[in-house]
């Protein structure tokens, strides 16, 4: 027997107001990093007066272009807002106190924010000064689309995306290397989108070498391509030289290399024009962690990793996979075809770790499958 309260007429108003924050809240994903993407929606007699979402760093959160465009039509209105307003001065005014100065008569948040200089604050100014704040309408929905910035404020390191194209009999290149293309234009295209929804993409040595990819984003689609994610390549030895495309100056490179490398490699690449960085190596290779923290460091909320099958597979041994993104393509390369996920496996299927499947989604003869995991960890690459 299903013993759920159905919704008051009250909540489901609430619903449906923050579907809209969340709405306009996605429309900001390419351009708020490091800052959340926040939608804000406010409602007075059953009309909007005003909504905003996050602009770029130093320019309005999201409560504060609301509240401009409601004016004097703010005074008693309720806000709805997809995650808690700040309460400290930063680039910008506090917007807890941007809404008692509106005369916000009620808000309406979905999640509480977990950076530190916020954690309770802004809901707790807010009903210091009497105004009713209702928390949690929505939140399944604002968590999942800002899990990345949760996972930064909660861990300090960069949520971690892997992306991989298959063909359907799970191999990543035909016997000779090739794998342009495994998928059609439709998964292609889908694919740049992560990366504009993304600060950083990132490859080992072994994709640089074979495939001299720029990495940059082409055609994005809406809410347009934002701005242009760090490029960043792995390469604990100096195995790349400085004159692919990743060195082009179309998108800024990070190199993240160990005390091994070849200074002259080193070099090179400074002289290139890329930011170069170590991080400890661990059995010759790239700590993972400590490039996640990097990462995190430099303001990057989500990593797409594109390759190689290595790198892939040492995530994946690693546990610091957050969510894997596979694109299988309408295509079969065979048993001599290079394996998707390059890793040893577990002893057991039940040591295997577990995958829950959060999305499909067709795209012409491809199919995008989005997994999250169940289990973490962490390891070296």
């Amino acid at each position: 027997m299903d013993t759920e309260r159905p919704a008051s007429p009250d909540e489901q108003s609430d619903a449906n107001w923050m579907e809209r924050a969340v709405a306009l809240a996605a429309g900001a994903r390419r351009r708020a990093a490091p800052n959340p993407h926040v939608g804000c929606v406010v409602v007075r007699d059953g009309a909007v007066v005003g909504e905003g979402a996050t602009a770029p760093p130093g320019g309005d959160h999201a409560e504060a272009a609301a509240l401009r465009g409601a004016g004097a039509a703010a005074r008693g209105a309720t806000a709805y807002v997809t995650l808690e307003p700040c309460a400290h001065h930063g680039r910008t005014p506090p917007c807890a106190e941007a809404l008692l100065e509106a005369g916000i008569g009620r808000v309406v948040v979905a999640l509480e924010d977990p950076d530190p200089a916020v954690a309770g604050r802004g809901i707790a100014r807010l009903r210091e000064a009497g105004v009713p704040v209702t928390v949690g309408t929505g939140a399944p929905a604002v968590g999942a689309q800002l899990a990345a910035y949760l996972h930064h404020r909660w861990t300090g390191r960069s949520f971690c995306l892997v992306k991989t194209a298959l063909s359907i009999d799970g191999r990543t290149a035909a016997v000779d290397g090739s794998s342009q293309w495994i998928t059609g234009p439709a998964a292609r295209a889908d694919a740049h989108d992560l990366r504009a929804d993304s600060q950083a993409v990132v490859i080992g040595p072994g994709t640089a070498l074979a495939d001299r990819p720029a990495l940059t984003v082409r055609n994005a689609g809406p809410p347009g391509p934002g701005t242009p994610p760090w490029r960043v390549l792995l390469d604990a030895l100096g195995r790349v030289p400085a004159d692919g495309p990743l060195f082009d100056g179309a998108a800024p490179t990070l190199v993240l290399t160990t005390d091994l490398v070849d200074s002259g490699a080193a070099a090179a690449w400074a002289a290139a024009g890329a930011r170069v960085e170590s991080v400890p190596a661990v059995d010759g290779k790239v700590d993972l962690v400590a490039t996640l923290g990097v990462l995190g460091g430099l303001g990057v909320l989500q990593a797409m990793v594109e390759g190689g099958a290595a790198l892939h597979g040492a995530l994946l041994a690693a546990g610091l996979v957050d969510r894997l993104c596979v694109y299988v393509g309408a295509t079969a390369l065979g048993t001599q075809g290079k394996a998707g996920l390059d890793w040893p496996g577990p002893p057991t299927i039940a040591a295997a770790p577990r995958w829950h499947l959060e999305r499909v989604t067709v795209l012409g003869d491809d199919v995008r499958l989005d997994y999250l995991p169940v289990g973490s960890g962490s390891g070296v690459a």
